[in-house]
């Protein structure tokens, strides 16, 4: 119990508990199981493409460019099935647009070793380019009313099936983390990636794998996304990459790799999801949204880095002191056969 208090995911959890605890105190009226229920459907978005983000974060580095893989895989496919294109190969396509774009990712940080930051973040200028090019900068409507109805499709009560197959999912993944080797590499490659290597780990191909997955979840997410929505605009997906990486950081998971869950980013996209709701009932303007985020992402990001430096300093005086303590009885012991 102790161990399961003092896990990551359950602090996010607390913490997702206790911000629905301060609204409803402040606005009774957001306190039903409506709009609960609500801000977890809204959040199927968020917790595919902080999924994904958090593949890149594991592995010690990070996608800027999940936003305009969005973004442009909604774009494709709601114009191929705009025009009447079979659904299955309008997905299929949309799919291997992400994957491509991770696999594209993945070459550039992983085997020519560019920054993850400057690498991806060309690649999301790129792709919000051809975006434009695609469309001209038009926007992408009258989508099949029975796409549309995917996403408000109900399964039990006002639970949808996209939730219910999304937490599926996650669970899944989670598992598949946790108990198979070729899962847990990717903690291990986050967490030291030259030890991994070391032990037969392969690195490299492990980065890779994670920019694709990061890929794919980020043009799954698209796809939900234009369901969602029922038209793309030029700039769909922007801004989804700081909210998937603060989604991540919420849920625990350390922007310096080998540390986290995919459950953690979950509740934290949930939070994310959740924010604009809020402000609603606590009667302030969706203005504040991307404020409060960056708000969030801040404080995070600066509690985990003192976090990290306060064990790294403990770990540093836990040898020091073992190294004193040996070199004492050493001491002692040379006296004494003296």
């Amino acid at each position: 119990m102790k161990k399961l208090l003092k896990s990551r995911e359950i602090s996010s959890f607390l913490f997702l508990v206790a911000l629905f605890l301060i609204v409803g105190i402040i606005n009774p009226n957001f306190l039903t199981s409506s709009n609960i229920v609500a801000c977890f459907n809204d959040s199927v978005v968020y917790i595919i493409v902080s999924v994904g983000m958090a593949f890149a974060i594991f592995i010690g580095e990070i996608d800027v460019s999940v936003g305009a893989n969005l973004g442009f895989t909604a774009t494709v496919v709601s114009c191929m099935l705009r025009d009447g294109q079979n659904w299955l190969l309008a997905f299929a396509v949309g799919i291997i647009i992400g994957a491509l774009m991770g696999l594209f990712n993945g070459w550039g940080v992983a085997i020519m070793g560019v920054p993850s930051l400057i690498f991806t973040l060309g690649t999301n200028g790129v792709m919000r380019g051809m975006m434009y090019v695609y469309t001209g900068g038009a926007w992408v409507e009258n989508l099949p009313a029975e796409f549309k109805k995917l996403y408000t499709n109900t399964l039990v009560g006002s639970i949808s099936v996209n939730l219910t197959l999304t937490v599926l999912a996650v669970i899944a993944i989670h598992l598949l983390l946790k108990k198979t080797k070729r899962g847990r590499y990717f903690i291990a490659v986050g967490d030291n990636p030259a030890g991994a290597a070391m032990v037969g780990i392969p690195a490299t191909q492990t980065k890779v794998a994670a920019y694709v997955i990061c890929g794919v979840l980020a043009a799954i997410s698209g796809i939900v996304f234009s369901s969602r929505i029922g038209f793309v605009t030029a700039t769909s997906g922007s801004g989804y990459e700081m909210k998937a990486v603060a989604a991540c950081v919420l849920g625990g998971i350390s922007l310096s790799g080998g540390v986290g869950s995919v459950i953690g980013a979950s509740i934290g996209a949930v939070i994310m999801a959740s924010i604009s709701r809020l402000l609603v009932f606590m009667e302030l303007g969706s203005t504040y949204d991307n404020t409060i985020t960056g708000i969030l992402l801040i404080t995070i990001v600066v509690a985990d880095s003192l976090m990290q430096r306060n064990t790294a300093e403990k770990n540093r005086r836990q040898r020091l002191a073992a190294r004193t303590l040996s070199g004492d009885k050493a001491k002692i012991g040379g006296g004494d056969h003296e």
